[in-house]
């Protein structure tokens, strides 16, 4: 499914259609056929990805616990994590939401600890790690100070090995 595309429609839409898909979008989803069907393909000790969208990234855990509408996961870190079972990935799709903004980077393009650059109010160069995505800005740690910058501010760092 081409995500990028879905957004950009997305863009068009009014606030009363954007309710309405989140209402069907989310009837479908309490649909029990599509936690029967994820329920079938994963069993207790199952590695498995999954989209977290607090951070927009995929993390892996593995099945600790099958309950009725979500699994608990063990995360590498050694926490545990309740999902649901719409989250997991099992057939390997592509999360990644590819957007084509005018400039700097789009809500959907970057994660939680990339790191990106910009240029600070005196039009010095910056760059800095991402800690959090807010609606607009994005809130990162350059050096030693935290910065709320615009998406629209942003570019991507290429780091050298």
């Amino acid at each position: 499914m081409d995500y990028s595309a879905i957004i950009t429609a997305l863009r068009q839409a009014s606030a009363f259609d954007l309710y309405r898909l989140r209402w069907a979008i989310d009837r479908q989803l309490d649909d029990p056929r599509w936690i029967l069907a994820v329920h079938a393909r994963v069993h207790l000790g199952q590695t498995v990805d999954f989209y977290d969208p607090r951070d927009n990234v995929m993390h892996s855990g593995i099945v600790a616990e099958l309950r009725r509408k979500h699994v608990v996961l063990q995360l590498p870190t050694g926490n545990r994590i309740l999902v649901e079972y719409a989250s997991i990935n099992l057939d390997g799709v592509d999360a990644d939401i590819r957007e084509q903004p005018r400039q700097g980077l789009g809500r959907h393009e970057v994660r939680v600890g990339d790191v990106v650059g910009f240029q600070d109010r005196d039009s010095r160069p910056r760059q800095g790690t991402i800690l959090r995505l807010n609606d607009k800005t994005v809130t990162l740690q350059s050096e030693t100070m935290q910065w709320r910058v615009g998406y629209t501010l942003l570019h991507r760092v290429i780091q050298g090995g």
